[in-house]
C-alpha cells in the first residue's frame, strides 16, 4: 500500500469513526451517566470488538454473507432489534450512576464488543474498508494493515464522545434536563437504524 492509499485509508478511518453513529450516541450517553473512567470498558469492548470483526470481514466473513444472503438480513434484524433494545434503555435511564447506584450500569467490555457485530454502521464500515483499500496482489498484508489503520485512529475517536458527555454531567445533573437528553439519545440511537432500513 502505498503512503498516499494509507494516508487516505487513516481518513477514512478518522471520519467513520469519529462520526455519529450507535457505538458514539452510546458513549456519549455512558460519559454523561456513569462519566469517563467507569466508560473505558465500553470503548476498549468497541475498539476490541470491532477490530476483530474488521479481521473477519477481511478474511472472508463479508464474501460468505455476499454468497448467502439471508445471513445478512439474519443479522441485519438482530441488530436492529439489540439497537432498538438499547435505545430504550438510554432512554428511560432517569439519574446519573453514580460508584453506588446498583440500578444502572454503564455497558460492558464484553457486551460493547459483542455490539460491534450487530451494528449496522460497523458492518458498513468494515466492508467498505475491504473492499476499497485491500490490493489484491497482497491481501494478507492490506487487511492488517486496515486493521491497524482502525486500531490506531479508533479509540481516540471514541473517546472524544465519552469525554465530551462527562463535561455535560454538571449540566445535566439536573433531573429534567437528563431526562430530555436520555431520551434524545435514545431516539437518535434508534435513528441510526434508518440507512439499514432504506
Amino acid at each position: 500500500m502505498s503512503s498516499e492509499a494509507f494516508l487516505a485509508l487513516l481518513v477514512y478511518a478518522f471520519v467513520t469513526s469519529i462520526t455519529p453513529g450507535p457505538n458514539n450516541f452510546m458513549l456519549l450517553a455512558s460519559g454523561v451517566n456513569f462519566g469517563f473512567v467507569r466508560t473505558i470498558p465500553h470503548m476498549l469492548g468497541i475498539g476490541i470488538g470491532f477490530l476483530v470483526l474488521l479481521l473477519a470481514v477481511g478474511f472472508g466473513l463479508g464474501a460468505v454473507l455476499t454468497a448467502f444472503p439471508v445471513l445478512h438480513t439474519g443479522l441485519k434484524i438482530a441488530g436492529g432489534a439489540y439497537l432498538l433494545y438499547l435505545a430504550w434503555k438510554i432512554a428511560m435511564s432517569r439519574s446519573l450512576g453514580g460508584k453506588g447506584e446498583a440500578k444502572a450500569q454503564p455497558m460492558r467490555f464484553i457486551d460493547a464488543a459483542a455490539f460491534q457485530w450487530v451494528n449496522p454502521k460497523a458492518w458498513v464500515m468494515a466492508i467498505t474498508a475491504m473492499a476499497v483499500y485491500t490490493n489484491p496482489d497482497r491481501p494478507f498484508l492490506s487487511v492488517l494493515l486496515i486493521s491497524f489503520a482502525f486500531a490506531v485512529v479508533n479509540l481516540p475517536s471514541v473517546s472524544t464522545w465519552a469525554g465530551f458527555g462527562t463535561a455535560l454531567r454538571g449540566f445535566l445533573s439536573n433531573p429534567v434536563r437528563l431526562k430530555w437528553f436520555n431520551i434524545t439519545m435514545g431516539v437518535l440511537l434508534a435513528a441510526t437504524l434508518w440507512p439499514m432500513l432504506r
